[in-house]
């Protein structure tokens, strides 16, 4: 069955949204900074070393920091101004990108310090990616998603053909010092037009939340959805193959193709060239094809193009593969990408599209290092090849276990506050921990169902952010049951109560179909007394 409905959406209808348009040209102008200052990097490597994994570990650096603080940078867009903070990160890409062109131009940048500042360039990548993910839900409208979402891949492979061609004419005419000059006034290009977004702030009766807390509730969050794990695991194998070919392309475009700066710069470009083509059209195809259909041809499709591109004798027979190579990597980036925003509520969206890209870029820089590492020991061609076996290969193995689910589930907030009497004892916000008690009675011949309906219960409450969850039967009268869950303190409680979606909503409902008692289940919160002890 198709993933949306008859009629394609327009691919540009998210445009037509002035904030949207306004930040999609920021995220066009701080990815080409990160493209031109990749392929600098990666391309002056190759002057600083003869080591195949030194080259690739250029790649493994600018992609690492996703993978290491995509957590704490996911809490803190979620609990502080997205704006400032998204502006901020561009100025911190400046400061990178000063130092490096001051050290290109003194001549005194050797192969490790590359590496450091290239990781250092990449924290600003780790730090902006999920804020700009967390804001796009917010301002455009839920049917018009897939197509901002495709947008934004149109502006990291526009990123991909002009950071390249601009960085290639730098580095074939004037060298990589100015590569990096460049970078840095696109940075602050991209600061400004940032700081021109005005939001509306937050509105809750709550105070925020607390970082190591945002961040548990976070992991939490997505270790609890099983539809998110499976989203994990798929894009952190995809990117583990199809990281072979890009990490490995200065060579590829060197020792295989016998060409420079400049055959690099057209590989790159018409990947990129091939990721915006398919990207303008994907509404189209997502009529035709369901989300599990796109992964699994993408990455078929692109390992036979990788293959493809060490194999024919020619630059001019791997260019046209690199362009199918791009339509592919697009495609499967952006059905998963949109499995993941489907499947966040917009509480937590930050921190869990911060986990999607650690799986992401964790997929990428060991796909970097492990690829670079069997390429030293055989050859360039040699390990690109074995990736493009091995990655279709796990492919299949997992895939009843990974399979990429169509159904999206309804994650309108929904209040329930009201349901909820109030205390009558003064509680300090910070007391706790909290504990929630709920009696059921059920049909003991429908305990096998009751059973299930727990099952995902005890999933929904953890996703919202209970620390502890139970489920117990009275050993007096069958079919009497007791959940109980632990919420950390009296904030958090009242926190968790603002998290319920239209989703929550109906697995209460369901729950309370198995209740047969003659009143409502009972409800007690209970708070925990602090003794004193000698």
């Amino acid at each position: 069955m198709p993933l949306d409905s008859a009629e394609a959406p327009s691919a540009l209808a998210p445009l037509r949204v002035p904030v949207f348009r306004m930040l999609w040209l920021a995220w066009l102008a701080a990815n080409v900074t990160m493209w031109m200052n990749d392929v600098a990097s990666a391309w002056l490597m190759t002057s600083l070393t003869t080591s195949a994994l030194m080259v690739a570990m250029v790649q493994a650096a600018s992609t690492l920091p996703v993978f290491v603080l995509g957590l704490p940078s996911g809490a803190l867009a979620d609990i502080v101004d997205r704006r400032r903070y998204f502006a901020g990160t561009q100025l911190w890409v400046a400061l990178v990108a000063v130092v490096l062109g001051a050290l290109s131009f003194t001549g005194t940048l050797n192969a490790e310090l590359l590496l450091a500042l290239t990781f250092a360039n990449g924290i600003g990548l780790a730090m902006r990616w999920p804020v700009f993910a967390a804001i796009i839900p917010d301002i455009v409208p839920r049917h018009d998603l897939p197509a901002a979402l495709a947008l934004n891949g149109v502006a990291m492979n526009m990123s991909r053909v002009i950071g390249p061609v601009v960085a290639g004419a730098l580095l074939a005419s004037v060298g990589s010092p100015y590569v990096f000059m460049l970078n840095a006034v696109l940075a602050v290009i991209a600061f400004v037009q940032i700081m021109r977004w005005r939001t509306e702030p937050k509105i809750s009766a709550l105070p925020g939340e607390r970082f190591l807390a945002a961040m548990r509730v976070g992991l939490q969050h997505v270790l609890q959805s099983p539809p998110m794990r499976r989203v994990l695991a798929r894009i952190f194998l995809f990117f583990l193959q199809s990281t072979s070919l890009t990490a490995l392309l200065p060579l590829v475009a060197r020792n295989v193709h016998g060409g420079g700066a400049g055959s690099y710069t057209l590989l790159l470009a018409a990947m990129g060239s091939g990721a915006v083509f398919a990207a303008l059209n994907l509404a189209r195809l997502r009529q035709k094809l369901e989300r599990e259909a796109f992964v699994r041809w993408g990455t078929l499709t692109h390992a036979a193009c990788a293959v493809v591109v060490v194999l024919v004798p020619t630059l001019w027979l791997a260019v046209p593969a690199m362009v199918v190579a791009g339509m592919a990597w697009i495609s499967t980036a952006n059905s998963l990408t949109v499995a993941a925003q489907m499947g966040l509520p917009n509480w937590v969206r930050a921190r869990g599209m911060s986990i999607y890209q650690m799986a992401l870029m964790g997929g990428s820089a060991a796909g970097a290092a492990l690829w670079g590492y069997v390429a030293n020991l055989t050859t360039v061609t040699v390990s690109i090849l074995i990736a493009s076996v091995v990655g279709p290969l796990v492919m299949v193995i997992t895939r009843r276990h990974v399979k990429v689910h169509t159904a999206d589930e309804d994650l309108t907030p929904a209040s329930v506050t009201s349901t909820i009497p109030p205390a009558v004892i003064d509680i300090q916000p910070d007391e706790g921990p909290v504990m929630v008690t709920i009696e059921y009675l059920i049909d003991p011949a429908r305990a096998a169902g009751f059973s299930a309906v727990m099952q995902e219960t005890r999933r929904a409450r953890l996703r919202q952010g209970a620390m502890s969850w139970g489920l117990f039967r009275d050993t007096s009268l069958p079919g009497r049951y007791i959940e109980y869950f632990v919420d950390e303190n009296w904030i958090e409680h009242q926190r968790r109560l603002e998290r319920f979606t239209a989703a929550d909503v109906g697995l209460r409902e369901r729950r309370l179909a198995f209740h047969i008692g003659s009143e409502a289940p009972r409800i007690r919160r209970y708070v925990s007394e602090t003794m004193s002890g000698n």
